[in-house]
Parts: C-alpha cells; sequence; structure tokens
C-alpha cells in the first residue's frame, strides 16, 4: 500500500459523501408502512434493517444522521463505503455474515444490545444479488431485535454493471422506500433460525414490489 492510498480513500470519501447529500436533496422520496420502525424507536426497540446490497445508496441518504450501525465488507471498495457512511452519520462496523462468522455475529449483537439499529446486506459483499445470506436471522436469534425488509425502487436511475446492479437514483426522480412487517425470529438455535432465510428473501421481494407500486 502506498502513502498516497489513505490520502486518495479519504479524499474519494469526501466527494462520495458530498454528492450523495446533493444528489439526495433532488429525489422525491416516498416513504411506505414505516408505522412500525416510528413505533419501535418511540419505544428504545433497536431493530435489524435488512436490505439488498444493490439498493444502498437511497437507504445510506434516507437515515443518514440517524446513529444506525451498518455492516459494511472488508473487501474491495469497503473502506471507501465505511468512510462516506460516517460522514453521513452512521456507525460502522466491518466484516461480513456471509459465512456466519462467530466474532462477527457477537459483535453486531453487542451493537444492538447497546441499542442501536442495525443495517445488514445479506446478499453482500459478493452476491449472487438478492440471495438471503443466513446472518441477519442469526443475530436477530441471539439478540431478540426485530429484522426489518426493506424494498426501493426509482422512477429513473443509473445501474451500475456491477453483480448487484447498484442503483443510482437520478436526480429529482421518484424515489419509493417501502418497509415490510417486523420478522421475530423465534428458534431454538442458530442452525433453526437460519432455516428461514428464503422466507425472509421472500418478504423483501415484496416489499420492493410494494415500493414499485
Amino acid at each position: 500500500m502506498t502513502e498516497s492510498y489513505p490520502r486518495r480513500v479519504g479524499w474519494f470519501a469526501r466527494a462520495g459523501s458530498w454528492l450523495v447529500r446533493a444528489l439526495g436533496m433532488t429525489w422525491r422520496i416516498r416513504v411506505t408502512n414505516d408505522e412500525q420502525l416510528r413505533a419501535a424507536r418511540a419505544a428504545g426497540q433497536p431493530v435489524i434493517f435488512s436490505l439488498w446490497h444493490g439498493q444502498m445508496l437511497p437507504l445510506l441518504y434516507h437515515h443518514r444522521n440517524e446513529g444506525v450501525a451498518v455492516l459494511i465488507s472488508e473487501h474491495g471498495d469497503g473502506e471507501i463505503i465505511a468512510r462516506v457512511a460516517t460522514r453521513l452519520g452512521y456507525r460502522t462496523v466491518r466484516g461480513s455474515t456471509s459465512r456466519g462468522a462467530a466474532r462477527e455475529l457477537v459483535g453486531l449483537s453487542k451493537v444492538l444490545e447497546d441499542g442501536h439499529d442495525l443495517a445488514i446486506t445479506p446478499d453482500g459483499p459478493r452476491g449472487p444479488a438478492k440471495s438471503y445470506a443466513p446472518g441477519p436471522l442469526i443475530v436477530a436469534q441471539r439478540s431478540g431485535a426485530p429484522i426489518l425488509p426493506v424494498g426501493v425502487t426509482a422512477s429513473s436511475g443509473w445501474y451500475l454493471k456491477s453483480w448487484d446492479r447498484f442503483l443510482i437514483p437520478k436526480p429529482f426522480s421518484r424515489v419509493c422506500i417501502a418497509y415490510g412487517d417486523f420478522v421475530h425470529v423465534d428458534a431454538e438455535t442458530a442452525r433453526d433460525a437460519a432455516a428461514g432465510a428464503s422466507r425472509i428473501g421472500d418478504l423483501m421481494l415484496a416489499a420492493e414490489a410494494k415500493a414499485r407500486g
């Protein structure tokens, strides 16, 4: 790693956070079914946001400065994304639940126990896109926090040629964010919790369909 690498990362992070704010200010955001989220926050109940990796950007803008902890991969461009998220008012946790790594899962449970909401992309960091890895279910089983499926659509956007078809809504487009109903994971073991992955994936696709209207 060259000495200029941290400098480049810092520059990209500053520029990225500025661009997200500037672009987000132009979006017309419509939110559907957020009553449970607002009630949970009023009661001091932390939740686990479950979102697809490719739909991360609009949600980073919408939930900025709320102190949400977001799980970000240590692979690839994770450092830049982590710094952008920090500048947008997020806490960051580095790692991955794709393999159910015990250290990461314990750390994520601690975030929830400390009273912070947590955001996880169950198909990240490498995909396949919209394939639900069981990490969020195991964290929910250990912590008792409910999972909140989230789906996002945009009336007009750019889609990167990446594995997740990363969405960047165009200026002044209509961005629709739909939340599903809370999912409480009542399972005796992590293995039992993980068995519900396909069901939660379906609920996320249903939330996305609801956002599409």
